[in-house]
């Protein structure tokens, strides 16, 4: 097995599958195995081909790189759950069943907060941790993003455009070139792609941030691991102002706001980030 080449693109990375209590969770990994691996946590309707080449090439370069399907989205089995939390036990099982006990993570948008669950329920299992996009339970204005999507879905399908041009990058010049520059890079992988998801996994999920939006603040001062944030100045979907809450609560946190730019900030300002996520991870 050591013979064997190591994959350091995305596109060319092979589908895997794991079963673990009934479930089976669609996963793909590459770069350099051995040591503490760097999981991806996608966002909302995220399958595995939404993962940013851009960004997760450079990580895995220098660092064994694992993606995943949630529960009832793409090629993992069973029902999309009803709640964050239930998506992060979810997401421990995957990471229980493939034999780690501590990880990094790389999480954006719903993906930072099944992340943020995962740690309060799993202290200790996170190393390293970076949030892009996101916000904390019970965050002002979260529980909006039903109206913001619903909204940018209509917005799309009438100008036949990706939804995700409207909800992850702004209207300017400028936006909509990163946006078309973002979607044309989601279609690098040519073969073996994932199924998109449904549209009644796609409503389950977008519940369950409400919900979390409406929920008790986690206690974030148990964080203690190296923290990086980062967004652009202008998020629709999570505010831009959760995460400079998220920064002012994780003690020693890393903040950066990208200007000029929206939920995307980090796909739109991919080169300058890339460089900075793998030094931070790589420390």
């Amino acid at each position: 097995m050591s013979d064997e080449p190591v994959i350091t693109s995305y596109a060319k990375a092979p589908n895997r599958t794991v079963t673990t209590s009934g479930t089976t969770f669609a996963y793909r990994e590459l770069g350099p195995r051995g040591g503490i691996p760097v999981v991806f946590f996608g966002h909302l309707a995220a399958t595995l081909d939404n993962g940013d080449p851009r960004i997760i090439d450079p990580i895995a370069k220098t660092r064994h790189v694992i993606a995943f399907d949630n529960v009832g989205v793409g090629g993992s089995s069973g029902t999309v759950p009803p709640t964050i939390e239930q998506a992060a036990e979810a997401a421990y099982r995957f990471i229980h069943v493939l034999g780690y006990d501590e990880i990094d993570v790389f999480s954006f948008s719903m993906g930072g907060m099944i992340a943020q669950d995962l740690i309060v329920a799993h202290p200790g299992l996170v190393r390293r941790l970076v949030l892009t996009g996101t916000g904390p339970r019970g965050g002002k204005d979260i529980d909006k993003v039903l109206r913001t999507t619903y909204f940018d879905l209509l917005r799309a399908a009438l100008t036949r455009s990706d939804p995700k041009e409207f909800l992850f990058f702004n209207r300017d010049t400028a936006g909509k070139r990163a946006g078309k520059a973002f979607i044309a890079r989601l279609q690098e992988r040519t073969t073996d792609r994932d199924a998109a998801i449904g549209l009644k996994a796609f409503q389950t999920q977008l519940r369950a941030i409400q919900r979390y939006g409406r929920s008790v603040p986690s206690d974030l001062s148990t964080f203690t691991m190296p923290t990086l944030i980062a967004n652009g100045d202008n998020d629709r979907m999570v505010p831009s102002v959760l995460s400079i809450d998220l920064h002012r609560r994780i003690a020693g946190s890393e903040l950066i706001i990208y200007p000029d730019s929206g939920h995307g900030g980090i796909f739109q300002y991919h080169t300058d980030f890339a460089p900075r996520a793998v030094e931070f991870l790589n420390r």
